[in-house]
């Protein structure tokens, strides 16, 4: 019947614009952004201390998501060879072929462009800089230039994923102060444990598109060392947050860093005897593990019980 035609017609181009839809925003790699986004919100209440406008945090996110997928769909578009033959990455856009490069590359210059724009306009032009610098850093020197040339690729290509809490604190105050690097470094130092715990797995993927992740590159004992190394470093700089917090955070970062420290360890011992380990479980508490440090710096800036202050 020439009605029912129609609405197929219609119904298949809903379904198709959805799917063009869903392929730009996949380019932007939301997943990834979520995480960076729990990291800026806790960094702009310690920034005021309490609770800052409303529309300058929404502003500060949507600016924020805006730059992380910019830098997220021109990486797609530089690792489209190599993201096409890893199982893991097989399914993204390019890959699939379902967005055409040229196009990947202008949404992702326009996001960019964009994002610098709309932060300088909401908030102010230090964190639109910070913004554009994050994005050039990411892209220029992690994705096109570390990334295939040294097994230390992520940890500092992780310094890009850093900059949202300086971003955010940068947005209320203006400023940066020493709070905002020391939140940097708690996340410098949780990214290579973050990141090798899941290359362990997908060891074989890196390997056959020739990244030099250290799992590629070094023993697995050689890399279970290194995550208790970092996980350390990671521990002990969310513990330098004390002086300007109160004892909610002292109390949480103290119990949660134990009981990541205990994990990284087990990993460790268990590849020490010869075991595969479950480098995996790892992987997903650590994304637990920032979600939880954040939300007690949050919920330590929001009760606003006097901070334990510098001993001098």
């Amino acid at each position: 019947m020439p009605g029912s035609t129609a609405v197929d017609a219609t119904t298949t181009s809903g379904r198709s614009v959805r799917a063009v839809l869903g392929a730009y925003i996949a380019l932007m790699k939301p997943r990834v952004i979520e995480l960076l986004l729990v990291t800026t919100i806790p960094a702009m209440l310690l920034a005021q201390r309490g609770i800052p406008s409303v529309w300058l945090v929404l502003a500060t996110l949507l600016g924020g998501t805006m730059a992380a997928g910019s830098a997220n769909a021109l990486n797609c578009v530089w690792d489209a060879d190599i993201d096409a033959v890893m199982k893991r990455t097989k399914a993204r856009p390019l890959a699939k072929h379902s967005v055409p490069v040229r196009n990947a590359l202008i949404f992702g210059l326009a996001l960019g462009v964009a994002s610098f724009a709309f932060l300088w306009l909401t908030t102010n032009l230090l964190s639109a800089v910070l913004a554009v610098a994050t994005i050039m850093f990411y892209v220029l020197i992690y994705t096109m230039v570390l990334k295939r040339r040294t097994a230390q690729n992520i940890v500092w290509g992780g310094a890009a994923g850093c900059m949202p809490v300086v971003i955010g604190w940068s947005a209320v105050t203006g400023t940066v102060g020493w709070q905002p690097l020391v939140m940097f470094g708690v996340i410098f130092c949780w990214t290579p444990p973050h990141f090798w715990a899941l290359a362990m797995k997908f060891k074989d993927d890196y390997a056959a598109v020739n990244v030099p992740m250290l799992p590629v590159v070094a023993t697995r004992e050689q890399v279970s060392r290194q995550i208790v190394v970092y996980s350390w470093a990671m521990v002990a700089l969310s513990l330098l947050l004390l002086p300007a917090t109160s004892w909610i955070y002292g109390v949480f970062a103290v119990v949660f860093g134990a009981w990541f420290l205990v994990f990284a360890h087990r990993l460790h011992n268990e590849v020490r005897r010869g075991q595969e380990g479950n480098p995996m479980k790892l992987f997903h508490l650590s994304n637990t593990y920032l979600m939880l440090v954040f939300v007690a710096l949050a919920a330590d800036a929001v009760v606003g019980l006097p901070v334990i202050g510098l001993p001098f």
